[in-house]
């Protein structure tokens, strides 16, 4: 059986005849009123219940890169001068961005129902040519025109706990706890006694996860995106902070005294967000980081918590696990600008390479469009 797709006719916004206007604002300087209106428009829609689309996530971020992280806003939507939305977004020179990317996992318009929104008036108030976005909720039927593709994120949802979950898993055919059960066994019968430590305070292990994750992006050819000081700046602030409604959560798995895997992820008030996960690598025929997953999932029954997101990505262990999912898309808003035009020659280079029979050579331009945006996410420059 195939996971669920999360409100798939949600249609939040019209683009027809604009009635809002839009004030931009440093995330500093939204009054208290104003965040907690954010988060009631949150609490009210369970497709934006996400610690990405939340108004914490735009201030710690802001906070995190510091008097360099100028281009941080909230877009917010008004009409008859009360604030009815908003959006969080980094804005660079000619183009603006998801706030916090490459890091982000979401990207969405956070608003009451019923406003109509054309795109082009946000790219127009951010004072920018366009408004790239790689994670839009893709239920946000304003920004369809604009999409380029989509791609599905996971989602494990625990309404009525980890045994009704897992008695729905095998109902649907799917093995994967099963098998985590039995590598638990084997690991515990070869290894030791195997410790789950939910909302960790060890800074050594903290610091070990990312020395992994750095050693993992390494070894893939990918960017470090740890490299600049403001992401790591962003954990350390999350793992040292936050509350019950938002922050950073590091969970481990200790086998025999040793740490086999670390994950830390990102909280709300009802969705844990797995986001940076890694493991032993000695380890790694045993599966811990699953294993620690299933930890998680069994912990999630005594809090508030009821989803755990995986992310977009197309992982066999996602797809295993999931009993929902939603479609999140790319692509970008534009209006007559040279920043505009570059963005759309480069999707039609893609677009392009991507009908031709090349092999992998087809996906060759998404990649570099992928990697350049992750770089620019990561640039503090203007």
């Amino acid at each position: 059986m195939a996971p669920a797709l999360l409100n798939p006719a949600t249609q939040r916004f019209s683009t027809e005849s604009p009635i809002v206007d839009v004030e931009v604002l440093p995330p500093a300087a939204m009054p208290a009123t104003m965040i907690d209106h954010w988060r009631a428009l949150q609490a009210a829609d369970e497709e934006l219940d996400s610690p990405f689309l939340s108004p914490d996530w735009v201030r710690a971020v802001d906070r995190a890169q510091g008097r360099f992280g100028r281009g941080m806003s909230v877009a917010v939507l008004r009409q008859g001068g009360r604030a009815r939305g908003y959006l969080a977004a980094r804005v660079g020179a000619g183009a603006a961005m998801e706030a916090g990317a490459p890091l982000c996992d979401y990207q969405a318009v956070v608003a009451e129902d019923g406003v109509r929104l054309d795109p082009r008036v946000l790219v127009r108030a951010l004072g920018v040519g366009r408004l790239d976005f790689s994670h839009m909720l893709a239920c946000q039927d304003a920004f369809a025109p604009w999409t380029h593709g989509r791609a599905t994120s996971w989602i494990v949802e625990l309404p009525d706990g980890y045994e009704a979950y897992a008695a729905g898993r095998r109902e649907a055919g799917v093995a994967a706890l099963k098998a985590m059960d039995k590598k638990r066994r084997k690991l515990e019968r070869e290894r030791g006694p195997i410790v789950f430590t939910a909302h960790s305070r060890s800074a050594a292990d903290f610091e070990q996860l990312f020395a992994w994750k750095r050693s993992q992006l390494r070894a893939t050819n990918q960017v470090d995106i740890f490299a600049p000081a403001w992401p790591m700046r962003l954990m350390r602030d999350l793992f040292l902070g936050g509350d019950e409604g938002f922050g950073g959560v590091l969970f481990t798995l200790r086998v025999g005294g040793v740490l086999a895997a670390a994950h830390f992820h990102l909280r709300g008030a009802r969705t844990l967000h797995a986001w940076m996960i890694a493991h032993c690598a000695e380890l790694e025929r045993y599966s811990p980081g699953l294993l620690l997953f299933q930890d998680i999932l069994r912990w999630m029954d005594d809090t508030p918590l009821r989803r755990l997101d995986l992310g977009k990505g197309d992982y066999r262990f996602k797809r295993e696990l999931a009993n929902a999912r939603r479609e999140v898309s790319h692509g970008f808003v534009g209006i007559p600008s040279p920043s505009a035009f570059v963005r759309g020659a480069a999707y039609g280079v893609r677009k392009a390479a991507e009908t031709l029979p090349l092999g992998p050579m087809s996906a060759l331009p998404g990649k570099a469009m992928r990697r350049l945006d992750i770089m620019r996410g990561l640039s503090l420059k203007a």
